[in-house]
């Protein structure tokens, strides 16, 4: 599997923790939307798609099976993340 693209959409600067949503693509055949990049204690980390279940817990729409596919995912979201804040920065000077 390989990732073969990553789209990442920025929030405005006013909420505090989300940063950006992202969508992977792996394969050119299949994406996942929604993927949230968050400022935490340790850093950013991502959040992969959630729903809300009745009784208020949020189970992972989709999420990868092993900590080797999770790492990848990370990687390659959160360098497309630092790019585009650094491309917004250039172009808001």
């Amino acid at each position: 599997m390989k990732i073969t693209e990553v789209k990442i959409r920025l929030v405005s600067k006013g909420n505090d923790r989300l940063k950006a949503a992202a969508s992977v693509v792996f394969d050119d055949c299949f994406v996942i939307h929604d993927i949230k990049i968050i400022d935490g204690k340790p850093g950013l980390f991502i959040a992969m798609p959630s729903r809300k279940t009745p009784d208020g817990e949020y189970k992972d729409i989709a999420h990868p099976l092993n900590t080797e596919t999770r790492d990848v995912i990370n990687r390659a979201v959160l360098a497309a993340y630092e790019k585009a804040v650094t491309e917004r920065a250039s172009k808001e000077e």
